[in-house]
């Protein structure tokens, strides 16, 4: 330290400054290993993960994606997820990760709550895999939830997390880190979503839907029975769920009237809301 202080004792305090920030500039960027502008470093300490909801024989599920462990035979599953780049924007990681795993683009996500709590990295498995499939040391991880609504058959399942499958929020695995109540959050969250924003909905209907499919969409989101004379008074005032001159084809019973959702007449609708 003495002689390190008697080589710059008489340098003027102007240089001293220039040579303090280029030393500060060239350790942070040891630090973060970013030795040229080709190198993609993942930051260790900040993750995003993606929560896909869908309706899958009657019920609602969550896409979950293998875990693999490295020396067992054990097949564990997890929410879709990475850590961030250094230089990624989290909506991009959103959009990256979603797009790796089921091969979609056009899907809106949205970013609805961070999760922080030291508890996340307790258990030493999930800190184990994760540093072995990311190459890096962890410590603690704070991750960014998305939510996304997904049709099961628009799916199309990429290798680049390995397999993956629809499990039913009922009926979870044990899941890494705090996965469950991410997903515990997801549900909690797409309700209050469909509650401000009732086109969503329409997200998991196909083009053409029975009064019978849409009902059942409502009770399997929000794990209640709904009454059916209610509902179709409900649905026939809304303005925006027309009905068509199709019917179901081939059933053993009366044949259900197709109604289809009209995107423009439910945006007239809602501002006239908005205005009042």
């Amino acid at each position: 330290m003495l002689e390190c202080y008697n080589k710059i004792k008489n340098v003027p305090a102007y240089c001293l400054y220039d040579i303090l920030l280029t030393f500060a500039a060239h350790t942070l960027n040891n630090t973060m290993q970013t030795t040229n502008s080709n190198t993609v470093t993942l930051y260790p300490h900040v993750s995003v993960d993606c929560v896909l909801l869908g309706i899958h024989d009657e019920q609602l599920c969550v896409l979950l994606t293998e875990r693999r462990n490295a020396g067992t035979d054990r097949t564990e599953y997890k929410l879709p997820g990475s850590l961030i780049y250094e230089t990624e924007d989290l909506d991009d990681a959103a959009y990256r990760i979603l797009n790796e795993t089921t091969g979609l683009k056009r899907v809106p996500l949205r970013q609805f709550r961070s999760f922080g709590s030291p508890q996340r990295t307790a258990n030493k498995d999930d800190v184990i895999w994760l540093e072995n499939a990311s190459k890096l040391k962890i410590g603690r991880i704070v991750t960014v939830a998305y939510l996304a609504l997904c049709k099961v058959k628009r799916i199309k399942i990429s290798e680049k997390y390995g397999p993956a499958q629809w499990t039913p929020i009922a009926a979870l695995p044990r899941l890494p880190f705090d996965h469950k109540d991410i997903i515990t959050e997801a549900v909690r969250e797409i309700r209050i979503w469909l509650d401000m924003e009732p086109s969503i909905v329409f997200d998991y209907l196909p083009q053409l839907f029975t009064a019978y499919q849409l009902r059942r969409t409502y009770e399997i989101i929000y794990n209640k029975s709904i009454d059916v004379r209610n509902f179709h008074k409900k649905m026939n005032s809304l303005g925006y769920v027309l009905q068509t001159d199709e019917t179901e084809q081939g059933m053993p019973h009366r044949s259900a009237r197709f109604y289809r959702f009209d995107k423009k007449e439910y945006h007239k609708i809602r501002a006239k809301l908005n205005t009042i």
